[in-house]
């Protein structure tokens, strides 16, 4: 028997407002969710963005609110301030008739209003942490009548290195209040968050029947690291893009790519977390007015984006779960549209791309970049158009009157045709077609006789030695140890990097063991480490979450 809203004992006024919207029927995670938080209990619901979880936590918090107070009731932790406004607007809609008071709390707007809104009284505050941590720290923010606390997206909010504030705010809230907690998916640091704060949590787990949508077309080419914005560019010349949505690891990537593809003549701009309120949504009006054709984006900054007409989606960089792959190319085929999801696949990230065609259960298409003379044809083909057209009009008085006077003064008429398109094509060598390197199948590095523990490794290696160990070439781009891969870190001794930075860094983000970590050799202003071979992948994947002393720290494999 199929659930409606008029079976969970919603407040009149809260189903008048669902009716106005003609909701009848609540989604799965909604059907669920709704009568176990109403009851208080905690509960842990995993579902993608588009389940309707927002609903699924808004109506019972909006239910059991206690009218008249003036500390909130409810705290919504969010990881973005283009989600926080997304839920506080939801959540204003669903507590029209019930005079609910919602503050969106977020960096980059104003602190006068903020604190004013606080003074006056509200009932539900939703926010990024660091803005929320802000105003705690200053005493304006109370958060001891919290009788609900909804943590929304966890796992990006812990990507993006929030879990200290997060903790923090938790520790700020009351013992006996209701904890939700909604991620995507269900790494061990949320696993160690919901173990740690949440009491006897239920959970709830939500999995679209259909992942990708049919009408989007996937593909993938295979190119070297180092050739990406090459083969971009070969395929902005040749394919039909409206909009174009291209996804990197992270927010210095946006910037390098969105000035390259600039420089190139594309008009790009970058999309991250960097960006303050105004600059987004100035970027974000180009984009919808066709001012500007391309975004380059971090899947953190994509989201809330909501724009239709997007053609193209392009993973610049793969991302290292496929769910966050989902949710990207979801982005395009909307409304019943045709759309392109485009991946830039190195030899080594083979393995992930088919996790990701096996969770989606879609074979994606293995094509082949166009090449030089292919470019070359496309570009004659778009002159010859454009010359059409103009033949067509007849508009060009001032311009016949020159070629008269030039086949007056005895240059033959085709001569002078051949020299003026010349002249039109003069900018394409400022967009030289730029070079693609062979691609060589990677395979892994370990001899498949070699034990395959690091350390199990180098104590085989070292027997026989006495205690002393044989010293590997500090400078060397390849590690000595069998099984493991040298990678260089771009913080060194100048910058106050320590071993155990190295360790502690790349085990809490990579989620790996700190033992299995080799070798470790810090210079002045690099620094060298070696990671075993099979979670090289997922160091190299969280590029842009490692931090030392809180500025950015980047790990490329060495060559």
């Amino acid at each position: 028997m199929t659930t409606q809203f008029s079976d969970l004992n919603l407040h009149p006024q809260l189903m008048q407002a669902l009716e106005e919207r003609g909701y009848t029927e609540p989604t799965p995670i909604q059907a669920q969710m709704i009568p176990i938080m109403l009851t208080g209990a905690d509960v842990i619901g995993q579902a993608q963005t588009g389940t309707g979880k927002t609903a699924a936590f808004s109506l019972p918090i909006l239910q059991n609110l206690i009218p008249g107070q003036k500390r909130p009731q409810a705290l919504i932790l969010s990881p973005t301030r283009e989600l926080a406004m997304q839920v506080a607007k939801t959540m204003e809609a669903y507590g029209a008739h019930l005079n609910v008071r919602v503050l969106a709390i977020y960096g980059g707007s104003s602190y006068g209003r903020q604190l004013s809104a606080l003074k006056r009284g509200v009932d539900v505050v939703v926010g990024t942490p660091g803005r929320l941590l802000d105003l705690l720290r200053r005493k304006a923010l109370d958060l001891g009548n919290v009788r609900s606390l909804v943590l929304d997206e966890a796992d990006e909010m812990l990507s993006m290195g929030f879990i200290e504030d997060i903790e923090t705010l938790l520790d700020a809230t009351p013992a006996g209040r209701q904890l939700a907690l909604f991620s995507a998916t269900m790494p061990q640091a949320i696993r160690r968050l919901a173990a740690k704060y949440l009491n006897e949590p239920q959970s709830i787990v939500i999995k679209h029947k259909q992942l990708t949508v049919a009408a989007i077309e996937q593909r993938y080419y295979i190119v070297n690291q180092r050739d990406k914005l090459a083969a971009l560019t070969r395929l902005f010349e040749t394919e039909e893009i409206s909009r174009a949505l291209i996804f990197v690891r992270t927010r210095a990537g946006t910037g390098e790519l969105s000035n390259a593809l600039a420089s190139r003549g594309f008009s790009a701009e970058m999309l991250n977390g960097d960006l303050s309120q105004d600059a987004r949504e100035r970027v974000m009006s180009r984009f919808r007015n066709d001012h500007i054709k391309v975004l380059v984006a971090t899947d953190v900054a994509a989201r809330g984006l909501d724009i239709d007409d997007i053609s193209h989606v392009f993973n610049y960089d793969l991302p290292d779960d496929p769910e966050v792959f989902v949710h990207r190319i979801g982005r395009t085929g909307r409304a019943g549209k045709d759309g392109i999801a485009i991946t830039l696949q190195t030899p080594r990230e083979q393995r992930m791309l088919r996790r990701i065609e096996s969770y989606t259960r879609q074979k994606q298409t293995k094509a082949t970049l166009p090449s030089k003379a292919d470019i070359q044809r496309k570009r004659k083909k778009q002159v010859v158009e454009r010359m059409e057209v103009w033949l067509r009009r007849g508009r060009y008085k001032d311009e016949l009157a020159t070629v008269e006077e030039l086949v007056a003064a005895g240059h033959d008429p085709l001569d002078v045709a051949a020299a003026a398109l010349r002249i039109v094509r003069e900018s394409e060598k400022q967009r030289p077609i730029e070079s693609i390197g062979e691609v060589r199948e990677w395979s892994s590095r370990r001899d498949p006789r070699a034990p395959r523990s690091a350390r199990y490794a180098r104590n085989n290696r070292d027997k026989g030695r006495g205690s002393k160990r044989v010293r590997a070439d500090r400078s060397s781009g390849q590690s000595h140890e069998a099984g493991m891969v040298r990678l260089s870190l771009d913080k060194g001794r100048s910058h106050g990097l320590r071993p155990s930075d190295v360790v502690g860094t790349i085990a809490h983000h990579a989620d790996i063991p700190g033992k299995v970590i080799g070798a470790i050799h810090i210079q002045d202003q690099s620094a060298f480490v070696d990671v075993p071979e099979q979670f090289v992948d997922k160091v190299l994947s969280k590029n842009g979450d490692y931090r030392l002393r809180s500025k950015e720290m980047m790990m490329v494999e060495r060559a």
